[in-house]
């Protein structure tokens, strides 16, 4: 089985047993248990590889019928050795869990049905949070209440429920490669599920990975060293409106694990917050190497962003984000002095749009690039909105306008589209793709195939023009239009009707008929010798 299919399978596998256990429990509180569940079994997996190597033929061999985590014998017979493994494991990988807590050690007391499971998933979860990583993080795993009565009424109850989930994603995940690739793409498929269920609120923390490909090829495309080729290194990259934290890791994986000094991401919404941190961790992000900040973007609440001295400010070198789209604010008196909007403008209450644009713009490189998903409104409206987009069209930072197609989103069905923004842009010019038409339909949303976002991409880079997709577009031109960037103002995408020229069609019309009339008379001579009626001519 190819890595692709077992990706596709282990998500089937995973997605079959959350549709079945769930019962009358919510999806989106469902989907909680179900992938911090996931990420225990990644964050045991990870760390028994790690003590076994470090071990050597010191790890423990256990029989077969004992189904606990191997590390837990060693902990029986090393106890005063205990504390210096767990700082070996700390430089190693970063983290530590204890036996008792591991998942085999957890999925071995559901298979009994142990009383005791809920209590040790309680006390295994809180540890994690407070004691095995470097770094703190409090508040993992908040949105999983093991004490809910949406498990059931009675301790015992909700102990049987939670055994009884554990158990069948044991046996489910026990048929696949539980590598970190394995259940990172696990993790990334159930997430999409879960917001394919959740239409609107999946807006909230969930980017469609066909889009996040774009965007991610967008920031890394610079990095690239003219001469070589070669990916540069990123050192800080930002989202401030990261969700589940997709985009983020689509950067990395473009840049390659060692191609990016720190992730930075925001996220406001505390579920969302936790899924991001769960969703960093589980592929195989180290503690020091991100940093997720839960918070609203938009009062800028986030202390290293709050950096008056413009030498310690954590300028980034790409910054992608997929904030909500025409979002209700409330902008105080205050806010026009703000450092990220007062050369610009505010923001109208009724869509926060531009604000988030400058929010992000204003923590960009000089040498940075940005892209961003924004509805098409932002293009075209007036107001405060055409008075922000005039100025950053006139000092030269908008580079690229893409539109896509509609019904990409689980959340709207609206098309949006990426507007790319740098510091310093060289072309003095406006690239405009007209992707909207570009897609393959789907039952609930349209899809981008591969082909779609290569064309997409490609175009971007080399910035080349085709008849009804792109258009390079001069200041000048766009100064004559208002600074209006709706995109059908610059690319055609009507089908040319050929012209109809009279005399033509007539010398045609009467070629058709004397043709007719012909064989009419060759036709008439076969019926006068059959002695049958002639046709009339």
């Amino acid at each position: 089985m190819t890595p692709e299919m077992e990706k596709k399978q282990l998500g089937k596998k995973l997605w079959a047993i959350a549709d079945q256990l769930r019962g009358a429990m919510d999806p989106d509180d469902f989907r909680d248990y179900m992938l911090s569940f996931l990420f225990l079994r990644y964050l045991s997996d990870n760390y028994e590889a790690a003590t076994e190597r470090e071990l050597g033929k010191d790890y423990p061999k256990l029989d077969d019928d004992d189904r606990r985590a191997p590390l837990s014998l060693w902990y029986v017979n090393n106890a005063d050795d205990i504390a210096e493994f767990e700082k070996q494991m700390r430089r190693k990988v970063h983290y530590v869990i204890k036996p008792d807590y591991l998942w085999a050690s957890i999925a071995d007391m559901a298979r009994r049905q142990d009383e005791e499971l809920l209590k040790t998933l309680q006390a295994g979860f809180k540890y994690i949070e407070n004691d095995s990583f470097q770094s703190t993080f409090q508040g993992l795993f908040s949105e999983v209440d093991l004490s809910s009565p949406k498990l059931g009424r009675t301790y015992t109850d909700r102990n049987s429920k939670l055994c009884t989930i554990i158990q069948k994603i044991a046996e489910g995940l026990s048929e696949f490669s539980t590598d970190s690739d394995s259940l990172g793409n696990a993790y990334e498929y159930l997430i999409g599920q879960f917001a394919a269920g959740s239409g609107k609120k999946a807006g909230e923390f969930y980017t469609p990975q066909q889009i996040s490909d774009i965007l991610s090829a967008i920031v890394t495309l610079d990095s690239q060293e003219p001469a070589t080729g070669k990916k540069s290194r990123l050192e800080k990259v930002l989202d401030f409106a990261c969700g589940s934290g997709s985009l983020l890791l689509n950067v990395r994986k473009r840049m390659g694990v060692n191609g990016i000094g720190k992730i930075y991401g925001q996220e406001k919404n505390i579920t969302t917050y936790n899924l991001a941190r769960m969703n960093m961790l589980l592929h195989g992000v180290k503690d020091s190497e991100f940093e997720i900040y839960h918070g609203d973007t938009l009062t800028n609440d986030w202390d290293i962003l709050r950096e008056l001295n413009p030498a310690k400010m954590p300028y980034f070198d790409a910054i992608v984000a997929n904030p909500p789209f025409s979002y209700r604010w409330n902008p105080t008196e205050a806010m026009a002095d703000d450092v990220r909007f007062k050369n610009h403008g505010l923001a109208p209450k009724s869509a926060a749009d531009f604000a988030f644009l400058l929010h992000g713009f204003h923590f960009l490189k000089d040498e940075g690039v940005m892209a961003i998903i924004l509805p098409h409104g932002v293009l075209f409206r007036g107001g405060a909105e055409e008075r922000i987009r005039t100025k950053l069209i006139k000092d030269g930072h908008i580079d690229s306008v893409i539109g896509l197609p509609a019904n990409l989103f689980y959340s709207t069905g609206i098309p949006v589209c990426i507007v790319v923004l740098k510091k310093c842009k060289k072309p003095d010019d406006v690239l405009f793709i007209n992707a909207a038409e570009h897609f393959e339909k789907g039952k609930r949303q349209n899809q981008l195939l591969p082909e779609h976002i290569a064309k997409i991409i490609d175009t971007y880079q080399f910035r080349t023009e085709e008849e009804r997709y792109s258009k390079r577009v001069s200041m000048q031109r766009i100064a004559d239009e208002g600074y209006n960037l709706n995109i059908s103002r610059y690319i055609s995408t009507a089908v040319s009707v050929e012209e109809i020229v009279l005399e033509d069609t007539h010398a045609n019309l009467v070629r058709i008929q004397e043709t007719i009339r012909k064989a009419t008379l060759k036709h008439n001579e076969f019926l006068k010798e059959l002695g049958k009626p002639l046709l009339p001519v």
